[in-house]
């Protein structure tokens, strides 16, 4: 017995922060040492509170070094831990293996996070949800249906498969977005750099003309004067108006489903995000539904995927519909965000049983689609780009020698 006991490790106790209501209704708040969520639960009851959120704080978030831990490491991840587990390689062992690889410091701490909690005998799934800003639930759901019937390395495989085309999705995304951002950027730039530095240098020698100058001149001397004492002004309101938009975009839900449902309605740019869209639904719903996730449950994971909350809204709706026992195809007909093709080939994969297969295939068009679509816009928006800083630059250069050229007239 003594042995025994000596033999018995004891539970490794993490930092759980919590939220609950005490018994007069009140909102409070707190932190607790336990080796699980159930067990701080059960704690904080004992203190004649109801637990309403309970979350564990990662060592991460005291960690400063190393590179901040990215949707693509989780992505590579995957792969790593899909490779080694179909190779044989024991869970533990492959977390041990994948860390030491690893040259950031952050994600090895990350690693070496979820291999203990296993170790103590933590399921998998488990592990994953101690790290929410790093494995979402639709990630978090899949592991445990792997973990549940037993095939954990095929689950894996679909989840790495899954993630790296997301990933690659939302590069040709930004990909549309970054070129011409970047462009208008270095325009503003350049043009404020002219105002600031070299149109006063003219200005100084048009004041020993003894002459008007042109109206075009005398606008952009005007707009120089204005840069150099008011310049920033202008930065302040870019600063604040960018501030704003960020933080109506992640605090007012009206203000977020008024700017997605623009983003749909824009030139060129409007239908690339639909596609998006539509494909990101297509390939959540094709990886829940082969993990044999139920599918009113995987239409939720499914709804906060696609990126965009008009879509997000109307796939929450389908999933209603479908809980009363309507059809997939029908709720995505009513639901009129979806294609005729994308309802028409859902509709024959819940007749032949294999929505999987379908929304596979609808997937890998829309990918392939939004591949094409990037790459045309971009065609597309170089030479409107170019007339852009061309006519910003140019009509700085002209107004600023049209008195010359006037001046070399009448002499």
């Amino acid at each position: 017995m003594a042995k025994a006991a000596a033999k018995t490790k004891p539970k490794k106790e993490y930092k759980f922060k919590w939220e609950g209501t005490d018994q007069k209704g009140n909102k409070v708040t707190g932190t607790t040492m336990g080796p699980s969520e159930a067990t701080v639960k059960q704690e904080i009851r004992r203190k004649g509170v109801i637990p309403v959120k309970v979350n564990r704080e990662s060592a991460l978030a005291g960690l400063g070094k190393g590179k901040k831990i990215t949707a693509g490491d989780i992505a590579i991840f995957s792969r790593q831990m899909a490779t080694m587990m179909s190779s044989g390689v024991p869970l533990v062992q492959s977390f041990e293996i994948i860390g030491r690889g690893s040259d950031n410091p952050k994600f090895r701490e990350l690693l070496q996070e979820i291999r203990e909690d296993i170790e103590s005998g933590t399921n998998l799934a488990d592990a994953l949800a101690a790290h929410p800003q790093y494995f979402d639930k639709l990630y978090i759901n899949l592991v445990r249906s792997g973990e549940q019937s037993g095939a954990l390395e095929a689950l894996l495989d679909k989840i790495a498969t899954y993630k790296e085309k997301t990933e690659a999705l939302k590069a040709k995304i930004k990909k549309a977005l970054f070129y011409p951002t970047a462009v208008m950027i270095v325009a503003f730039i350049v043009t404020a750099i002219l105002l600031i530095y070299v149109v006063p240098q003219f200005e100084e020698l048009f004041a020993g003309f003894g002459a008007d100058l042109p109206a075009f001149t005398r606008f952009v001397i005007d707009l120089s004067e204005f840069a150099q004492t008011r310049g920033w002004l202008v930065v302040i309101g870019m600063v604040a108006v960018g501030s704003g938009f960020v933080y109506l975009k992640k605090r007012s839900p009206g203000f977020q489903r008024a700017i997605d449902r623009m983003v749909l309605k824009i030139p060129q740019l409007g239908p690339i995000m639909q596609d998006a869209a539509v494909a990101r639904f297509s390939r959540t719903l094709a990886t829940m539904f082969s993990a044999g996730v139920p599918l009113v449950e995987a239409l939720e994971s499914v709804a906060g995927a696609t990126g965009n909350v008009i879509y997000e809204e109307a796939i929450l709706k389908m999933r209603d519909q479908v809980a009363t026992g309507q059809q997939l195809n029908v709720a995505m007909n009513e639901a009129g965000l979806f294609p005729s093709m994308v309802t028409q080939m859902i509709a024959i994969g819940e007749e032949a049983g294999s929505i999987d297969t379908m929304a596979g295939k609808v997937a890998d068009f829309y990918e392939e689609r939004v591949d094409n679509a990037v790459d045309s816009l971009s065609s597309l928006l170089e030479p409107l780009i170019m007339a852009i800083l061309g006519v910003l630059v140019g009509g700085l250069v002209i107004a600023m020698y049209l008195p010359i050229f006037q001046l070399g007239s009448v002499v």
